[in-house]
């Protein structure tokens, strides 16, 4: 083989171990949050590195479900929510 073969496997390889130790390294906190906006209520469960990462990201993937544009999306983060389940990691 060339070495430019060589080359482009290894950084092929590279990148695939980083892809994979960051997809396994995320899941440190798993949580459920359900959340009410305008009469209407979602849930979104999401995984991060820490424990406001994943209530953030759960938090964002409700209210995506009921709020609809930038504005109702903000204040529908900015309520307390439903429901908390924490999955794993608490």
């Amino acid at each position: 083989m060339k070495p430019i073969t060589w080359i482009i496997a290894g950084v092929a390889a590279v990148v695939i171990g980083l892809m994979v130790y960051s997809s396994l390294s995320l899941g440190g906190y798993s949580v459920e949050v359900c959340k009410s906006y305008q009469g209407r209520e979602a849930c979104g469960t999401a995984a991060g590195t820490s424990e406001s990462d994943a209530l953030n990201m759960a938090s964002s993937v409700a209210c995506a479900k009921i709020a609809s544009g930038m504005t109702e999306s903000t204040q529908c983060q900015a309520t307390n929510p439903v429901k908390v389940n924490w999955l794993k990691g608490r």
